[in-house]
């Protein structure tokens, strides 16, 4: 494991040099490691402070704060890193860190853990009357390049198998729409879909992700920092999603700077 970056005790240093180098970075896996590596460095108090100033940089559409963020949003998704995300969260409250309590925004609190669907552990069969699967056979098919296989595969209830075919080099955008947009959605899925930089990099994926009313909040609402401004719209308009991600939409909409005038009289897509 490569060692953790130097940082600064200065937020506004620490922002700079992520917002400097993260770009520069070709590979999203990268990205997201070098991220995650340098805001644990710092330690929540620093690292908040710093996302503080990127993601008031997103909202603005400022495009390498937004690429900053981009590669800030697997880790939402990553059980593993639920305690750090946690203690952002706390900071952004205790020192009304607004852009990053809108970042981090959830459901309302609730006593109980987040409630989980029942995973599926019995065998399957991926042909009508065939032989049951297990776990780790349809795990290990999920590898194979075999396209009729992916086809059947896709609907798997079990996040492990949904883990295995994200990382398939044969998998297409169109596959990962699909199973972005399944309903009714498990959340364990939506969190795999979430930790893949590799497809929360698309449009499209991200579109069917945010407008899944299956998708934790706490998954879909970050990533409205990603979207165009028409695609902001879209989900202001959807009523089938959570509350809380149309009054985020709303929220940053309202925040998105004025148009340029269009001397050509088309439409910004900014």
């Amino acid at each position: 494991m490569n060692p953790a970056p130097p940082t600064s005790g200065d937020p506004s240093v620490l922002a700079a040099r992520l917002c400097k180098v993260v770009p520069a970075l070709s590979d999203l896996a990268m990205r997201t490691a070098l991220v995650r590596r340098t805001l644990e460095a710092a330690g929540p108090p620093t690292a908040a402070r710093a996302l503080e100033d990127i993601a008031s940089r997103a909202e603005q559409t400022d495009p390498t704060a937004r690429e900053v963020i981009a590669a800030l949003l697997p880790l939402l998704g990553d059980a593993a890193h639920a305690p750090f995300i946690g203690a952002l969260r706390a900071v952004a409250k205790d020192a009304s860190l607004l852009a990053l309590s809108r970042l981090l925004r959830r459901k309302a609190k609730h006593a109980e853990p987040r409630p989980t669907s029942p995973i599926e552990h019995r065998g399957i069969a991926l042909e009508p009357g065939g032989r049951p699967l297990s776990l780790g056979e349809r795990r290990a098919l999920a590898r194979k390049p075999s396209r009729v296989i992916l086809d059947k595969l896709l609907a798997d209830p079990h996040p492990r198998v949904i883990e295995n075919l994200l990382g398939n080099p044969r998998l297409t955008e169109d596959d990962v729409v699909r199973i972005a947009a399944k309903r009714p959605q498990k959340p364990e899925i939506a969190f795999e879909v979430a930790r893949s930089a590799r497809w929360m990099a698309r449009a499209r994926v991200r579109m069917a992700f945010v407008l899944n009313p299956g998708t934790p909040p706490e998954l879909s609402v970050p990533v409205l920092s990603q979207l165009l401004r028409h695609e902001l719209a879209e989900v202001a308009d959807a009523t089938q999603v959570p509350a809380v991600l149309r009054s985020a939409a709303l929220e940053l909409l309202a925040r998105r700077p004025p148009l340029p005038p269009d001397p050509n009289g088309g439409a910004s897509m900014q």
